[in-house]
């Protein structure tokens, strides 16, 4: 029988709906019951597409036995991170605190009050020489509980009085980041690149998404680090194209990679990081004419569009790193089950003569790469160089991906994030418009559509997830505002849309009116939404950019855009103090900080406004148009209006030259002369002209 779960909006908690558990989403009902019952609380952390979640679901809360402990024993509450990253941030912080580390599934128990008091990540069925046995585990819980409660509750207060202390993150009226940050950032990253594989660091190896959008931005400038930032950004992209991390048959990019040479992936694919992707990878040709580039954003579209599309118009969350396939056993997931090759098994799909040419391209052996004598599959050198390879491999991927649409498919995880769905408007927009893809900028527009008619609520808060066109209950966050802001800045600049500027400056007020803490910086949560446990444990702003934007610094790019569009020097200042916490990041972890990089490069740039007017539809208005889109300046913010528009105000009193569509350049309040040639903007802008 399912338990309380089965009517979650969250795919993550359904998929625990049918466990012999009797588990609580997280809210006051499953403290307040904790309390009456005068038993701990257990919280279980993860997401749909986790791996280990899968396997610590499948050894210990799919037990009979083991839901009986724990319903006996404890109140159980499943929270999905990616719905609710407040907790999933508090819990964290308790679980690195005591452990060293932190990961998911996590694992964390607290009083009735909330108090983190024990806290581990995952628990194997059986005991290991270091670790309990997660029914150990319960049980040792249960009889400190019991017969050591004193100690026990001391405990969860002195580690919730130590999460309650506000970190320092920086001095909100110090300045944001100097282009001699910036610039140090350039070679701080040089000395922690792989220059044998590429990217950065070693194993594990993530994709630095947001780094390289700001490296392309930063050798866009005169500065002297711009052509090193190029270099890097060039090399890490091409890398990354050519490793198994990237689907060379379906597109996306996999999470990250297990080794340092990008051969292994963790097989989930996340929106947020095939967002990012595609536009970097856009960007890179947009700068340089690199095809690679071009290719890889189109294709990467291209798989969000057809993979994650949801009926309602909006985009899945993920998919999952495992692939359900059946055994002697019953179903159980394998990882990479859908798209590892055999030398045999891609003979049998292409013949023996293009069979071994596929295994020789893509590097699969008859050793194999991965598991079982299976391999990934990776470019071992670039086949659209010539146009005989490249018509060839067109036929050889089409036919692979046909048979591998045969296979058994993961799962995925179909509720719309409205931070991550920004992000992908925002990649959808720029690829349609710069390659010729209307079809992708249309996709832009239905993402967009969806979320304001779903997410916005009739009282006017946002929140921040959805599922088959419902609205979840998790108010909005920082990164969720700021990251649709972002989408619908780069609509608005391929559209010229006027209702997408207006929403953005709607909420950009959101952000100043319920995320501005009593100090004056920005907050991840919105100051009227009610938790008293997370209160207890303190909400604490993060300004590290992991593998999306952080709050902090995607707000600070929604309203340093929003900013140049309406000329509000009120909105300006919000986000020089917005950035002013990723200063000392920028200096200490440039790594963590490529978001804020990438704002600060564009606050350093002005930004450059550029005002468009002319009649929609002219052939004239349209050349300026797309001029102003292919500009390589770091701070290119861009508007599209017929004469005598006064949304955004950029636009305002500005019209046609000689009785000719024209474009007008600024910086701040200061601006060029007004400009009727195409090349002559392009020029202003620092692009190229488009090649594709």
């Amino acid at each position: 029988m399912p338990n309380r779960l089965a009517t979650a909006t969250s795919p993550y908690l359904l998929q625990h709906a049918d466990n012999p558990v009797d588990w609580r989403e997280w809210g006051p009902e499953a403290f307040a019951e904790a309390r009456e019952r005068d038993v701990p609380v257990l919280v279980s952390v993860g997401y749909a597409a986790c791996h280990w979640c899968h396997v610590m679901a499948h050894e210990s809360f799919e037990d009979p036995e083991v839901g009986r402990v724990l319903d006996a024993g404890f109140v159980a509450v499943k929270v999905d991170r990616e719905e609710r990253p407040d907790v999933d941030a508090s819990l964290m912080r308790a679980v690195t605190a005591m452990t060293g580390q932190g990961g998911w599934p996590m694992t964390v128990f607290c009083t009735p009050d909330g108090e983190p008091f024990h806290a581990g990540t995952y628990y194997p069925p059986t005991p290991h020489p270091r670790m309990p046995s997660f029914r150990q585990l319960l049980d040792a819980v249960g009889e400190a509980w019991r017969d050591r409660r004193e100690e026990v509750v001391d405990q969860g207060a002195r580690v919730a009085e130590a999460l309650a202390r506000r970190p320092a993150v920086g001095d909100g009226a110090a300045p944001p980041p100097d282009a001699e940050a910036l610039g140090a950032a350039v070679t701080a990253l040089l000395a922690e690149e792989d220059t044998v594989h590429g990217g950065l660091g070693g194993a594990p190896k993530f994709p630095p998404s947001a780094v390289c959008l700001w490296l392309l931005r930063h050798a866009a400038t005169d500065a002297p680090t711009a052509a090193d930032a190029l270099g890097l950004a060039g090399r890490t992209l091409t890398a990354m194209a050519r490793s198994g991390t990237y689907d060379q048959v379906g597109g996306g990019f996999a999470r990250y990679a297990v080794d340092a040479a990008w051969v292994v992936p963790h097989f989930e694919k996340m929106l947020y990081d095939n967002a990012q992707l595609a536009r970097a990878y856009l960007h890179w040709w947009r700068l340089t004419g690199e095809p690679t580039g071009a290719r890889v954003a189109e294709e990467t579209c291209d798989w969000m569009v057809s993979t994650l599309g949801t009926a309602e118009g909006g985009l899945a969350s993920s998919l999952d790193a495992d692939t359900p396939v059946e055994g002697p056993t019953g179903t159980h997931g394998v990882e990479g089950a859908t798209y590892v090759w055999t030398p045999l098994q891609l003979a049998e799909v292409l013949g023996p003569d293009d069979g071994r040419g596929a295994a020789d391209l893509l590097g699969v052996t008859a050793e194999g790469t991965f598991e079982h004598g299976s391999s990934t599959l990776r470019l071992t050198r670039d086949p659209w160089a010539d146009p005989d390879d490249a018509a060839r491999w067109t036929s050889v991927r089409d036919r692979l991906r046909a048979a591998r649409a045969q296979r058994p498919q993961p799962a995925r995880d179909d509720k719309v994030v409205m931070a991550w769905d920004g992000l992908a408007v925002a990649a959808l927009a720029e690829t349609g418009a710069l390659l010729g893809r209307p079809d992708l900028v249309a996709a832009a527009g239905r993402v967009a559509d969806l979320l304001v008619a779903v997410h916005r609520g009739g009282d006017g808060r946002w929140v921040r997830t959805s599922r088959d066109g419902r609205a979840g209950a998790s108010r909005a966050v920082l990164e969720d505002l700021g990251g649709l802001a972002e989408g619908l800045l780069a609509l608005h600049a391929v559209t010229g849309d006027p209702d997408r500027a207006r929403l953005a400056e709607e909420l950009c007020e959101v952000v100043l009116a319920e995320h501005v803490d009593e100090r004056g910086d920005l907050a991840d949560v919105a100051a009227s939404a009610d938790d008293a446990v997370l209160d207890r444990l303190g909400r604490h702003t993060d300004p590290t950019d992991g593998a999306a934007p952080s709050g902090t610094s995607a707000a600070a790019g929604a309203l340093l855009g929003v900013a140049a569009l309406t000329g509000s020097d009120r909105l300006r200042a919000a986000a020089d103090r917005a950035l002013a916490p990723a200063a000392e990041l920028v200096r200490a972890a440039p790594r963590f900080a490529g978001w804020a990089m990438a704002v600060a490069e564009a606050a350093l740039d002005g930004p450059r406004e550029v005002a468009v007017l002319g009649p929609d539809g002219d052939a004239a208005t349209d050349a300026l148009h797309r001029a102003a889109l292919a500009g390589t300046a770091p701070g290119l913010v861009v508007s599209r209006g017929e004469p005598g528009a006064t949304v955004p105000a950029v636009l305002a009193d500005r019209g046609l030259v000689g009785g000719r569509p024209a474009a007008y350049v600024c910086r701040g309040h200061v601006c060029d002369v007004p400009t009727t040639d195409p090349a002559a903007l392009a020029v202003a802008l620092g692009s190229r002209p488009p090649a594709h």
